[in-house]
């Protein structure tokens, strides 16, 4: 079997370019729908009591670098390894790579706390992997981080942070 392209499997599995992460399809929202004010902050507003989606990431559709309020976990599905940068709110950072080789050290899971800042780049062709959410994923959820502001609450990483692909206004 040949390795597919990206396009092929943005095709296959319906995928649209995203605001934050290549191209993405929301694979599964809970039918279970948590009221407006049942969650403590930051989650007031009514969501899925979880959600999941596909993405896929090429070096043209990077992970830009943003942050969810929501705990979420990244899985490897196929493709090239995917590299990430974690910006924590404690000031420290973390790199991982998420792809197929797990004797070289690549994870095939990466929790991702909620509030984190992170962006990724593909290490290679084209990574497709998903990620779920609890509690599910609303807009406002989502935020783009400011790159200049993060280097300068993470000095240790502040010319990384610059290597990775950044928010366009």
């Amino acid at each position: 079997m040949t390795r597919p392209t990206a396009q092929q499997i943005i095709e296959a599995l319906d995928l649209a370019p995203a605001q934050t992460c290549g191209y993405v399809r929301v694979s599964y929202a809970n039918d279970v729908r948590l009221a407006e004010g049942v969650l403590p902050e930051p989650f007031q507003s009514a969501r899925p009591l979880g959600t999941a989606l596909y993405f896929l990431v090429a070096p043209e559709a990077p992970v830009k670098l943003h942050r969810i309020r929501n705990d979420q976990l990244y899985h490897y599905y196929s493709g090239d390894p995917l590299e990430l940068l974690l910006l924590m709110a404690d000031g420290t950072s973390q790199r991982h790579t998420i792809g197929p080789d797990i004797l070289a050290g690549h994870e095939v899971q990466l929790l991702i706390p909620g509030g984190t800042f992170h962006t990724a780049r593909v290490a290679g062709d084209w990574f497709l992997g998903g990620s779920t959410e609890w509690p599910g994923v609303v807009p406002e959820d989502v935020e783009l981080g400011d790159a200049d502001a993060l280097a300068q609450r993470h000095p240790d990483v502040a010319e990384l942070i610059r290597t990775y692909p950044l928010p366009r206004s």
